[in-house]
Parts: C-alpha cells; structure tokens; sequence
C-alpha cells in the first residue's frame, strides 16, 4: 500500500517555512520506516508484559547472537570488533553541553527565538535544542522549535537583532552574579557553541502528521526536519550535524536509527556517516547491551549521556513486578546510589571499550538542574554542590556535563577548564564484563530512607510538572510547595523525566506496600505506604497548589489544567496495571481544560493498555 500522510489543520500553510518541499519530499521517503517502528513497540510492550508475568529479570544478550538489523555478532561487538564514527573536531571538547528547547509556548518568533539567543552566547562547548523532553507540544511549539532553529543558523537579521539584546541583558547578569561580563563579541561568540538537536524517541507520535490515518512516527518527523532544513547551513560553516538519540532500549532500536540516519544520508546526497549521534543511556535494558549499541550505530556513533530521572523511571518500570524491589526517597538516588554507581561504572567502560581501529568514545556526564536565583546562602550552598558534582564525574572520566539553564554555564565549566584535557577519551578502566554479578549490580538497592515527607516531595513536582506540561512548559523551575516562599532551596529546572519517575515511585510504593522508615503525623516507622495514605496526601498537596502564588503555580491553571493534573496522577498510581509512560496521559490531555472529557480520555487510555497493550499516542485532536 503506497504511503500517504496527511498533516493537521493549516501547518503546510503557515509553516511552509518548515514543511519545504524538500522536507515534505524526504518525509514520503522515510514514511516507509514507519512499519518497522511500530513493529518495535510492539516488542517492547510484549518484553514488558512477559517479564511482568513472568516475574522475568532482565540479562545479557547471547555473545553468539546477531543484532537484529545489523550483521555484527554480540561477541564481535562487545570486543570492538567493528568501525566505529571518527569524532569530529567540534565535539573533541564539549566540556558542558547545555539543554532546552528552541521555543517558548505560545509566544511569536521573536520572543521564542531568544531562547536560541541565550543557549548560542552561554559559553556552552554545545547545546542540546531539545524536541523531547524539555520542549512543550501544545499548539504547534514543535513547529515552532524547527522554525526558530532554522532562522538561528541561518543567521536571519531577526535572529541577530534580538541577539543583540540579548548579549546585553546576559552581560548585566554576569556583571552582578560573576563580576565581569561572559561575552566580548556578541557575533564572534555565536560562533563558539557546537549545535545539537535531539529528536522525539520512538515511543511517541507527532501531532501534526498522520500516515494512512493513523500515528506517525516523531522520530522520523525530528530527523527529516532538522536535518533538511540546516544541513546545508552547518556543513557551509564547517559545523556537524549532531543528533542525540532517547528513549532506545535495545541494540536492535538503535539498529533501526541507523537504518534511518543511513536513508536521510543517502536521500540528502551525503556520506555514510556524516551525521553524528549521542545516544542517552535511559533505559536500564541498554546497560545490558551498550556495546552492541555502539557497534549497531556505527558510524554515527560518538558518545553516551548518562542521565539520573529517566533511567531510575526505567529500574521502577522494569522491576515493576518484583515486590521486593522498591526504591527509597528520590533524593537518595544520586548517581553513587547502588544500581546508579553501576551503570555508570557500565558506560565509562563502554566508552573506553576501543573499536578495532583504536577509538573510543565520548562519554557526556548528567544534567545540572540547579539554577542560580534564589537567597545568597541558598545559591552559595547549590552552586558548591553543583561543582562538587561536576568535580566527581570529571574525576570518573566524564568529557562533560549537562547543564540545565545557561546561568550554570560559567559556574561548571571551569572544572574541567581547571583540567585543560579536551576529552578523556581511552582512560584506562576495567574492561567491560557480562557476568551474573554485573546484572544484579544493575539492580541493586542499598538502605535509604522512605518518608512521608519524601512522599510530598514525589507527589508536589509530579502535580506541578503535569500541570506545567498541560500549560505548554514542558521544561519548568519546581520545587516541592512545602518550601513555596523559602528562597534557601532553590528551584530545579525540570523536564518530562521529573514527571516520570515520580510517578513509577508512588506507583512502586503502593502496590508494593513500601515500609516507611521514619514516624510522621498519623503514620509510624514500619508502616506500609498505602492508598489510603497516598489519597490524603494527594489530596493535602493539591490544596497547597491552589493556594499558591501565580509565581508557583499559574493561576490560570487552578480550575483548568491542575484539576486534569490530579486526575491524571490518581488515576496513573492506583491502577493496578502499571502504565508505561506518564506522558501519554498528558499528551492525549493536551488542550483540554475540562475535567469531564479529560478523565474520558484517561479512562480510555487504561482500559485500552490494560485490555491489549494497546498505548493510545496518536493526537486526538488531529
């Protein structure tokens, strides 16, 4: 059956910018790979449930296996028995990487594009435009993030104009925050940051386009539309086209981006491999199989994120059915808790694992939420812990770092300025082993506290980032509402991963009984943390929402988006299949601002996944 995608209302028209005739030509050619992605899903959703009724552990992958999509032997990749991509040298140092989108919700070009403006005059060796977790898509802000990105590279009199007034407000913060102004030369430090762009992962649909009537995939939407419309710009200014690639599992999804990458390539006319990508380890079945995923992206492969959020969302949803698995308080689980410091450990391994060339691999460390607004102490306080942070895993052998907002640019750049090495490609570490031990150190929980009060934490930012999410800010400053007022705890620039894994946790807590260990009103050390209690806090924390200040929580959004918010996270944590993701629930919510026909479509979602697996992701508003 030939291909045929249809798109939404008048975005051919007011987007023609976007949808070029070059991009609308390159979409036709990819659409065919949509058949495979949802055979893919497919996978994952049948893994899922098998292991979930079978009480099933996750393991290694058989050394005498083939990838699937590939011809590399498990054992071949695992001992660097394949090409893998030469870095280039605009990501030979990228010391700090930072992340956000390209847009704003809601807003004209001009104030969106300023985002782009503060992410290309940060100081950052690179920044991560984001089309998944961090940007918003109400509306069409993804169109939006495409068309800002293309007008920023191309270096459009807009861009510059608002660029200019941007580097002057820049400066003025640096000169009271630093002391001194961070840029000199506004049009010579629009030069310096490496862009990147990370697509939408496989699991979601974009809103805007349909094949044959039904969900298309995001991914390919990312890839076609970014790669089309600035391909041509970078390569002029001897720049990279760098992707970063989420959401995959196993060595088999990261063979089929391959096999997307190779038809961009060979549909724009472009050599095998000229298109890079990061990929950010997220899942915890890729822990189990990241050298075959290096060798199944070779040679587009450069480097590993190791992010905190989505990959603790990942342990919870796969050990899901283990009742004896139960996590403690969020703010345990740094990345020297237990399961964490051992996948870490994996990818530092991973990365230093030479190809039968001799090259290794870039390994970019985790994301620095903090930012610098707040009471003196309480910013003296953050920003010593958000460098001691950067100091541990630059000692570990991380290249860089992510930072969440561009103020934390100049703070946590100099450690590894400090170190003046580009990289710390082929450090010298353990070789990379697949024992039984290794598995259940990717699994292994160490004592930690489980409080009522670590409870609030989970459910406050959950409320807030669904709330956020539904308004159009999917990257948003939370904190938990106990400390609303207090500017001694600081604001945590969060995205869709904040939302996540807060909800797996109370999840995990409740259908497992999870034992409180500390005493609280109405509840004592020992207790199990159940339903009930899960009601009154739900509802004790939705009560200080609405009284909050339109500072914390937009007034608008009290009697619209928050009531949706809270029926979204009720009804994730008390049902008794677990969904996958907490962003399908706000995605098929988008635009809704009645509670009625949002707990409609909630009720539709679980009945679906519950009755077959089946994950409603296609735009109900299409």
């Amino acid at each position: 059956m030939a291909s045929t995608l249809t798109f939404r209302n008048t975005v051919l028209t007011n987007y023609s910018d976007v949808y070029t005739p070059e991009a609308l030509r390159a979409l036709e050619a990819l659409a065919p790979l949509n058949e495979y992605r949802l055979e893919l899903m497919a996978q994952r959703t049948a893994r899922r449930k098998r292991r979930h009724e079978r009480g099933e552990r996750l393991g290694f992958l058989d050394p005498a296996s083939v990838i699937a999509g590939t011809q590399i032997t498990v054992a071949d990749a695992r001992s660097g028995n394949f090409d893998g991509a030469v870095i280039p040298p605009d990501l030979q140092r990228q010391w700090i990487q930072g992340t956000g989108p390209a847009t704003k919700p809601r807003s004209d070009v001009r104030s969106g594009i300023r985002n782009v403006a503060y992410a290309l005059l940060s100081g950052a060796d690179g920044w991560m435009f984001d089309g998944e977790d961090a940007l918003g898509q109400v509306d069409t802000m993804s169109l939006d993030n495409h068309r800002n990105l293309k007008l920023a590279i191309a270096r459009d009199p807009l861009f510059l104009e608002v660029t200019e007034e941007v580097s002057r407000e820049m400066n003025q913060w640096a000169q009271g925050f630093l002391g001194c102004p961070i840029i000199a030369d506004w049009r010579q430090q629009l030069d310096f940051t490496t862009v990147l762009y990370r697509c939408r992962g496989l699991h979601l649909d974009d809103r805007h386009i349909r094949l044959n009537g039904h969900g298309f995939s995001a991914s390919i939407a990312d890839l076609v539309l970014f790669m089309v419309n600035n391909h041509a710009k970078l390569q002029a200014a001897g720049r990279s086209l760098v992707l970063y690639l989420p959401k995959i599992q196993t060595a088999e999804e990261a063979a089929f981006w391959n096999t997307m990458l190779l038809a961009m390539e060979a549909h724009l006319g472009l050599p095998v491999g000229t298109i890079k990508t990061y990929v950010l380890v997220e899942q915890i079945e890729q822990s189990f199989q990241l050298m075959e995923i290096r060798a199944a992206l070779s040679p587009h492969f450069v480097g590993f994120n190791t992010g905190r959020w989505d990959y603790i969302n990942s342990v919870s949803d796969a050990l899901a059915w283990d009742p004896a698995f139960v996590n403690p308080n969020i703010s345990s689980i740094v990345m020297t808790y237990g399961y964490m410091r051992t996948y870490e450990d994996r990818v530092r391994r991973a990365m230093n694992t030479p190809d039968r060339n001799g090259r290794c691999a870039l390994w970019q460390g985790g994301m620095e939420p903090n930012i610098p607004v707040g009471s003196e102490a309480g910013v003296a306080a953050s920003m010593a812990k958000a460098v001691a942070g950067a100091e541990r895993e630059q000692r570990e052998g991380a290249s860089g770092k992510w930072v969440a907002h561009w103020k934390m640019v100049h703070i946590v750049r100099p450690v590894w300025e400090k170190v003046g090495q580009a990289n710390q490609l082929g450090r010298t570490f353990p070789v990379l082993t697949h024992t039984p031990e290794d598995a259940a150190g990717l699994m292994q929980l160490e004592p930690a506290p489980r409080t009522i009060e670590g409870a609030r934490d989970l459910l406050s930012v959950a409320l807030q980032y669904g709330n956020a999410f539904l308004r159009g800010f999917q990257a948003a400053a939370l904190k938990p509402a106990d400390f609303f007022g207090n500017d001694d705890v600081l604001y945590l620039m969060e995205d869709m991963a904040t939302g996540e894994i807060r909800m797996s946790i109370l999840w995990e807590w409740i259908h497992k009984g999870a034992v409180l260990t500390d005493a609280a009103t109405g509840c004592a050390a020992g207790d199990g943390f159940t339903l009930a209690i899960f009601s009154r806090l739900l509802e004790e924390e939705y009560a200080k929402l609405r009284q909050a200040r339109n500072k914390d929580v937009h007034d608008d959004s009290k009697n619209t988006t928050l009531p949706i918010a809270k029926a979204i996270v009720r009804a994730y944590v008390e049902s008794d299949v677990k969904p996958p993701w907490y962003v399908d629930l706000l995605n098929i919510d988008l635009g809704l601002e009645e509670l009625a026909a949002a707990e409609a479509r909630i009720a539709r979602y679980l009945k679906a996944f519950k009755q077959d697996g089946t994950r409603i992701t296609e735009n109900l508003d299409f």
